[in-house]
């Protein structure tokens, strides 16, 4: 008996890894060479391309497909139809699959509904990145990006909810018992209950 489910319309390629409780639903394809980790979610028509990496308890929304490149840490949130890219500048007729960039989504991210994520980023711990924008550079951790192109709107902490700084560039959250810190545009958080 398997300890993941896979919907009998999905595809899973021989050799790739699935994690303990992950769930897969309709019309996915997983390629062979992908590595999901434990307690997933991918929603409705999502494609995980060769050498993708998905960490633990991300959750994939309907009708998004992550390239080879793509990496996403634990705890990642992706909305519906978001879009990811490996090619800066795809032409049909040239070959360019030496030129794949790496795109990082590193640990707690949340990537809203038709979000366009350019290949070669860096998406940070806890980032936020709302509904529709188009991330073309890096995004810091804790960092609240809307627009197109995306630029920075605020700051959010672990729960996804937006805070504000005090005069000092401190924030205690009530919720969670961690500090965060506002120091020369970079946030540090500490446990403090």
């Amino acid at each position: 008996m398997a300890d993941h489910y896979v919907h009998p319309t999905s595809i899973v390629d021989e050799g790739a890894e699935i994690g303990l409780d992950t769930k897969i639903w309709h019309f996915c394809h997983v390629m062979g060479t992908a590595v999901i980790g434990q307690a997933c979610i991918l929603g409705q028509n999502v494609f995980i391309g060769d050498k993708v990496v998905v960490g633990n308890k991300v959750k994939i929304q309907n009708n998004v497909s992550l390239y080879e490149g793509v990496i996403c840490e634990d705890e990642v949130f992706i909305g519906p139809s978001a879009v990811f890219t490996n090619v800066i500048n795809p032409r049909s007729a040239v070959d360019r699959k030496q030129e794949f960039k790496p795109t990082l989504i590193k640990k707690g991210a949340t990537i809203g509904a038709n979000a366009t994520i350019v290949c070669g980023v860096e998406i940070g711990k806890y980032a936020f990145v709302g509904a529709g924008a188009v991330v073309t550079k890096d995004i810091p951790d804790y960092t609240l990006m809307v627009g197109n192109p995306a630029k920075q709107i605020g700051w959010v902490n672990e729960m996804g909810e937006r805070i504000s700084f005090n005069e000092f560039g401190k924030y205690s959250c009530p919720k969670t018992k961690k500090a965060y810190i506002l120091k020369e545009g970079i946030v540090s958080v500490k446990n403090i209950g």
